[in-house]
């Protein structure tokens, strides 16, 4: 992939001092190619405690450009961020390369070295170093291969070690930086993925996120792609692959002191802009996955960076920690599909074959649609028919029966006016057991209901879309009882819907085991008839709470009510007042 080059030995004093001064070219060093290297955005006279401001203040001065400003400071600024980073104790540093590179290399030529296995196929971004400088990065990343071993897939480092470069003083002290980057040990937080298996739990994970803030884009890439997680795949190449230089070092700029979240923000924010200069008819017959590749790379024809970062931070995301669950959630859904931490990359495909597909009540395209809604984790594997009224009968024992032990499942409800609609439920139907006599409501912030026919629609979480009406705070509260089905079906009926005030809790997880994607014990909710997900009892079920019932059936699973709720925030799914002509719930195979 590189061509030979002589290795240039740099001696670098320990008494050199680093003094930011605006019209030094120290951060940059020998291995830039000066022509292509931007200038500076403005020369500008920079206060010498900069360095030790309140993280808060980095954080809006990085998001504000004002690294880009002199690259003295930006060098600066990124050698004592990453030293900050909390990492492994033994961790390499630069005495540690020039000791490696010393027994590695010799006085061999660099290209006698193969790169490390977990670059297999992965892209090598070089952006505006010069020769020397492309020697130095497959040198770092060679030396990385020796002293982690352990790392066997990891495509964003190249690009990684090839930023760091135009801004080191020389190759040890970049492979220092990278090397606390790839031990950072901050939890829930990571700058690197080091396996093929962290990797698509990112990518997975970043698809959860584009379809439930980036619904418009997300129906467009469905739409045209047999695979969307194929395309979604390709999202941390947007970033550090395909934009231009003075993209990437931006956003580099935040990444270093906001870490992979940030990153989240910034390719959907790309998403969004994406879908205001396409339309379904353009896209016709392309490859979208190409397609979005040629818009990152002209990316300055659609929109300025400062622009850009300006409305990725304007995406209101979960906290940290949720999105971790979020990940850690994906991890454990691909390892249920075979993947392994030291697996090395592998091709598969993970689309669901739709081909087969039998239903009743939709067909294979529908479901298809249906499947682009639900997370990405559930959405490896299958549908499995778990109950029909067709097959199995209008009896509510029987769909406890079938449908308890499965998590999640998909209800679907066809009217006896051809209307179909249904619901993404994201818990066991047995949880309802474990409240004994008194009906509750259980779930997480996951479900949610939707149209098929007459309109497609899908109706989140009132809080996914409104992030900031809930605080992301951990707090310990007590189950309390919530409304019984009959009443709020009995009230249903008589034309009055029922607004409670009791929000059931699900009981604290046992030690050890990951908590829920967006339980509602993680949120300091204003309402809590906002959360009311699904309850059932031997009287019925009832999805969605709050002023009155997304869904209700009674016992016999014969006759339905729909109306607006505040825990989805929907219009009626249907005629309010309804008959089921087919009723059928769905699983997942293999979960």
């Amino acid at each position: 992939m590189f061509g030979s080059s002589p290795v240039t030995v740099v001696i670098t004093s320990e008494a050199d001092t680093w003094d930011i001064d605006a019209s030094s070219c120290l951060g940059c060093g020998q291995f830039v190619d000066w022509d292509r290297m931007p200038d500076p955005d403005q020369e500008a006279c920079i206060p010498q405690d900069i360095l030790s401001k309140p993280l808060k203040e980095l954080k809006k001065l990085a998001r504000e450009g004002y690294w880009a400003v002199s690259r003295a400071l930006r060098a600066q600024v990124y050698h004592q961020l990453i030293q900050q980073v909390a990492c492994r104790l033994v961790t390499p540093d630069a005495l540690v390369y020039r000791d490696v590179a010393n027994r590695l290399f010799g006085k061999l030529s660099v290209s006698s070295h193969p790169l490390p296995e977990f670059l297999e196929a992965c892209s090598m971004p070089t952006y505006c170093l010069n020769l020397e400088g492309v020697t130095a990065l497959k040198k770092i990343l060679i030396c990385v291969g020796n002293l982690f071993p352990d790392i066997t897939y990891s495509p964003i480092l190249p690009s990684l070690v090839a930023l760091l470069l135009h801004y080191s003083e020389d190759e040890a002290q970049c492979f220092e930086n990278i090397s606390r980057l790839i031990a950072s040990n901050t939890p829930h937080t990571s700058y690197i993925d080091q396996s093929f298996l962290a990797h698509k739990a990112s990518c997975m994970t970043f698809g959860d996120l584009a379809n439930k803030h980036c619904p418009a884009a997300h129906k467009l890439i469905a739409s045209t792609s047999e695979n969307v997680f194929e395309v979604y795949s390709e999202w941390l190449s947007w970033l550090f692959h395909d934009l231009p230089f003075n993209y990437a070092i931006r956003i580099f700029d935040v990444y270093l002191l906001e870490g992979q979240k940030v990153l989240y923000r910034i390719a959907l924010a790309l998403l969004k802009q994406y879908k205001l200069s396409v339309t379904s008819a353009e896209l016709e017959g392309t490859d979208i996955k190409a397609d979005l590749q040629v818009f990152m790379q002209n990316i300055a024809e659609h929109v300025t960076v400062d622009k850009l970062l300006e409305r990725a931070f304007g995406i209101r995301l979960f906290s940290r920690k949720e999105i971790w669950l979020l990940q850690m959630a994906n991890r454990k859904a691909l390892m249920e599909r075979g993947i392994t931490m030291v697996q090395r990359r592998q091709s598969f495909h993970l689309a669901v074959d739709m081909q087969n597909f039998s239903s009743s009540i939709v067909t294979a395209q529908e479901m298809r649609i249906i499947w682009s809604w639900i997370p990405e984790r559930f959405s490896l594997f299958p549908p499995l028919m778990l109950f029909s009224t067709y097959e199995d009968g209008c009896s509510l024992q029987r769909f406890y029966t079938c449908c308890e032990g499965y998590e999640p499942t998909v209800l679907l409800i066809k009217t006896t006016e051809g209307e179909v609609c249904g619901a993404f439920l994201s818990s066991d139907w047995s949880e309802r057991k474990k409240s004994g006599a008194t009906p509750c409501f259980f779930g997480t912030g996951e479900c949610f209901v939707f149209t098929v026919r007459p309109e497609t629609e899908r109706y989140e979480w009132v809080f996914i879309k409104k992030p900031e009406l809930a605080k992301a705070m951990p707090r310990s509260r007590q189950r309390s009882p919530s409304p019984s089905p009959a009443s709020l079906l009995s009230s249903s009926t008589d034309g009055h819907s029922t607004s409670s005030n009791h929000l059931t809790v699900p009981t604290p997880q046992r030690k050890g085991r990951l908590s829920p994607f967006l339980a509602i014990r993680h949120f300091l909710l204003p309402s809590k008839t906002a959360s009311m997900f699904m309850s059932g009892s031997w009287e019925g079920i009832i999805i969605g709470g709050g002023g009155g019932q997304a869904l209700s059936l009674d016992a016999n699973l014969l006759w339905g009510h729909t109306e607006h709720c505040e825990t989805f925030d929907n219009p009626p799914l249907c005629q309010e007042n309804f008959k089921v002509q087919l009723l059928e719930v769905w699983g997942f195979q293999n979960t």
